[in-house]
């Protein structure tokens, strides 16, 4: 097998194998490193999106939804169900099968694109721009061996973030892996971080029959989205049985024989005590910077451990690039993938572009929750005068219909161009509605775009349609 190539991706997550397909389809010769392995010692590729994130918890979150609506919202539609039970060992085994068919589909696409796929860990060991980058790949079993290319893509990803005197056991200290992977339901379970990964595992869980008890130190809930939805979702969490304490300030842990204890104070500076079977933490993620080689070639990363790279994801290096979790931006699965193509295009010499302002972020809670561009607050902190419209699903007659008429759409535009600046949806199947936001953005569209567009009727969308009415003070249906 040749060890020389045009292009070597040092990982095999969203922005890793996507870089490495799109560098083969401009007719680059690619090498792909990944360590991940499954419970067998196979080849894993994906990395933490399809293995331990994104894809396993949409499958539990399914799973627990459709569980919750058997118990609870069958009987309005007319449904009996008796002897309602959950069987967690069948529930994981679907999980598990869902993963391995997307590693199988990366690695049939590697094939497919002709990327050459290493199954080990990868780190950089010295070289130069001119004369080439050298790449060692430690395999689980054998002999490293080492590959060299002008280009070297670095997508490591990211890992969770522990708490200080509180390692992950993965048995009653859980990160996402170890909540992903619980074999039964707790009684009792407790979430430090009330975030994206937080909200989502704490509420399959839930759904389950578990108690659960989020702490979040922020005084705000879901600072990032727009207040309007952050106090309808923590309404409605609330409403579920979600335990949310905010400004809490945890100020000792200790695993015990039946758990977890954590001592904290609330929001007002009182002494508190949580004590649960087990205790998810998801305090965030930092870069997978960790035994890389970055010391051994001069790669400039920062005092987080994020490598340092310009607006097209050059490092301080000629040839290396970095993309996805390692890098500046957001933390999220497609973003990396929109910078692992750009960096392969800008590597075979075209001049791709990626517009931060218009990637859309989800919460696939129910309801879930989903924005592109700016929030209400932020225009307002930045003195530009802006209109909103809004929509509420409980005037769409498609909501009614499916039994889910929770949340609304939220259109903001300029004040004076009418430009469309942020849309906020909490609501069913907001995920999916979110995309014809990031679309109309992405082409500056206006609010009146969208409301001369036909929508089908009766369609969720036609709730997009309705905000976009709004903003100019003419919806139809309230």
């Amino acid at each position: 097998m040749s060890s020389e190539f045009d292009v070597i991706v040092i990982g095999a997550g969203p922005g890793g194998y996507i870089a490495a397909i799109r560098a083969a389809q401009l007719g680059l010769r690619v090498a792909c490193v990944d360590s991940w392995a499954n419970a067998r010692g196979g080849a894993a590729p994906g990395g933490t999106c399809t293995n331990v994130g994104c894809i396993p918890s949409k499958a539990l979150l399914q799973s627990s939804e459709h569980y919750e609506e058997a118990g609870h919202a069958f009987a309005a539609h007319g449904i009996t169900v008796s002897g309602l039970q959950v069987d967690v060992a069948t529930m994981q085994q679907r999980r598990a099968k869902i993963v391995q068919q997307n590693n199988e589909g990366i690695l049939y696409l590697f094939k497919k694109n002709k990327v050459t796929f290493f199954h080990g860990l990868g780190r950089l060991a010295g070289g130069n721009g001119d004369a080439g980058w050298q790449v060692a790949v430690q395999p689980r079993e054998g002999e490293a061996q080492t590959l060299t290319a002008r280009q070297v893509i670095v997508a490591t990803g990211s890992v969770p973030r522990s708490l200080p005197g509180l390692d992950f056991d993965e048995k009653r200290v859980l990160s996402n892996t170890g909540a992903l992977e619980i074999d039964g339901v707790p009684r009792t379970l407790g979430v430090i971080g009330a975030g994206v990964i937080g909200l989502e595992l704490g509420s399959v869980w839930r759904r389950l029959g578990a108690q659960v008890t989020l702490l979040e130190a922020m005084p705000d809930f879901l600072a990032a989205a727009d207040a309007q939805v952050a106090k309808e979702a923590l309404k409605q969490f609330t409403r579920q049985g979600l335990a949310i304490h905010l400004g809490a300030k945890i100020t000792a842990t200790a695993v015990t024989k039946k758990g977890v204890r954590v001592e904290w104070t609330d929001a007002k500076g009182a002494a508190q005590v949580l004590e649960v079977e087990r205790l998810i933490v998801s305090v965030g993620r930092k870069p997978n910077t960790d035994g890389l080689g970055a010391e051994a070639v001069g790669l400039a990363v920062d005092q987080r451990g994020f490598i340092e790279v310009d607006a097209d994801c050059r490092t301080n290096l000629p040839g290396i690039w970095a993309v996805g979790d390692v890098v500046r931006g957001p933390m999220l699965a497609h973003k990396a993938e929109e910078e692992g193509v750009a960096v392969a295009e800008r590597i075979a010499g075209q001049k791709p572009h990626v517009d931060f302002n218009t990637v859309p972020w989800v919460i696939y809670t129910a309801p879930e929750i989903a924005w592109v561009g700016q929030t209400e607050q932020q225009l307002a902190a930045s003195g530009r005068a802006f209109k909103t419209g809004s929509f509420p699903f409980a005037a769409n007659g498609r909501a009614r219909a499916i039994g889910d008429t929770t949340g609304f759409v939220k259109m903001l535009a300029d004040a004076q161009t009418d430009e469309i600046l942020g849309v906020h949806v909490i609501g069913p199947m907001a995920s999916e509605l979110v995309a014809e936001a990031a679309v109309a953005m992405e082409f500056r569209a206006s609010s009146e775009d969208i409301a001369r567009i036909c929508h089908a009727h009766p369609t969720l969308s036609e709730a997009m349609k309705e905000a976009a009415l709004g903003v100019a003070g003419r919806t139809l249906n309230i």
